[in-house]
């Protein structure tokens, strides 16, 4: 399938591990002009590295997306490095997990900080320009956390439930300026941030970490929790023109652990 993504200008947030990596390498792979971004330069280098390895070739930019002075400054080098961003795909930042007994204000803080406004201020930065060119997609990587309460994840699930609204507010406000907003819900995904929720969740249930795991696989229709790849294929299709009437969707990604019709 020709998705026609051959030269556009993506932008992935968080782009350096994971499913942002994941999804560098997929826009890389349809022929996209990629640059990542993250907040650590060794981090940068060793994604760069690795989709190089694989013969794809992105600009990397170091950039705290916390500060929204710094996602202005992350797009205007990106487009003075590239071009004008055609795509932007919000996969940076993560709140920590915890037990409910262990969360404080400080917590509640950092995890809208971490995800909700890394996700605002990098679709701040980009919007103006996208509404002024009448063309642009946005994809948020949020998660399933937003709409399945977990006591682990009671914080980090509050962020990405106003992440959701938002994505399918903005896809509302921006439909007739060209631009498409959409979210990708993935669940329990393997990348190297998973270890975290298995300790939570083995806290609150008194089992161990490798337990915690045994048990959320067992509950998955699918048997298994999903890959960055995967999610990444869906990310590039939404952002294609093959989705070009597909906006202000929040799109499940959990193997069907989930089973709810909205």
């Amino acid at each position: 399938m020709e998705l026609n993504l051959k030269g556009r200008v993506v932008l992935v947030t968080g782009g350096s591990k994971g499913i942002g990596l994941a999804c560098a390498a997929a826009f890389a792979a349809e022929g996209a002009r990629v640059a990542i971004s993250s907040r650590s330069r060794d981090n940068l280098a060793a994604a760069e590295k690795t989709l190089h390895a694989k013969g794809y070739e992105v600009a990397t930019v170091a950039a705290d997306l916390v500060d929204a002075n710094a996602a202005l400054a992350l797009v205007a080098e990106v487009e003075r490095r590239l071009a004008p961003i055609d795509v932007l795909v919000n996969s940076a930042g993560a709140a920590k997990r915890h037990a409910p007994e262990e969360l404080d204000m400080q917590a509640w803080h950092h995890a809208m900080d971490a995800k909700y406004f890394t996700y605002v201020h990098a679709m701040q930065a980009v919007l103006p320009g996208m509404a002024a060119r009448k063309r642009g997609a946005i994809v948020n990587i949020v998660g399933q956390g937003g709409k399945i309460a977990s006591p682990a994840h009671l914080a980090g699930g509050a962020a990405n439930a106003a992440l959701m609204l938002l994505s399918a507010g903005l896809a509302s406000a921006f439909g007739r300026s060209g631009i498409r907003v959409n979210a990708i819900n993935p669940g329990v995904t393997l990348t190297e941030r998973v270890t975290g929720r298995f300790e939570a969740e083995g806290r609150i249930a008194g089992v161990s970490p490798d337990e915690a795991r045994r048990r959320g696989e067992q509950s998955i229709p699918l048997g298994r929790y999903g890959r960055p790849e995967e999610v990444a294929a869906v990310a590039v299709f939404l952002a294609s023109e093959r989705a070009s009437y597909v906006t202000g969707a929040n799109i499940p990604m959990d193997g069907g652990a989930a089973a709810t019709v909205v």
